[in-house]
């Protein structure tokens, strides 16, 4: 059985039910973590968290988190604006993380990839 994802592939989706299934065995006291484990080749310490995350919040704790992502990439993928609103808003966003950094108390120098923490 082969460990982890293959190279340059992409992680597994489990949706809350599939989770749910894979860990009803551990909930019931049918079966240990580690017997799951190697049944189903998922790693002790996930669904360690799958467990915990099911006893706090329910089928709810198990569904997956959206993340946001950079909130630049669908107006940096444009090299040429079509009109100045374009460009404008692609300044202002790029003002508002570097407001972001510098509340966090780093500056980045140029291009980005230079960065200072301020003590």
């Amino acid at each position: 059985m082969q460990k982890g994802r293959p190279k340059g592939g992409k992680n597994k989706y489990w949706s809350a039910k599939e989770k749910y299934k894979i860990i009803k065995p551990i909930l019931d006291y049918e079966l240990t973590s580690g017997e799951v484990t190697r049944r189903t080749g998922i790693n002790n310490g996930m669904l360690s968290i799958w467990v915990r995350k099911y006893k706090e919040k329910g089928i709810k704790g198990l569904e997956n988190q959206r993340k946001p992502g950079n909130p630049l990439a669908k107006v940096y993928s444009k090299k040429n604006f079509k009109n100045r609103e374009e460009e404008l808003e692609y300044e202002n966003m790029k003002l508002r993380i570097e407001n972001e950094r510098l509340k966090k108390g780093y500056l980045v120098k140029g291009d980005g990839s230079i960065v200072i923490f301020k003590k």
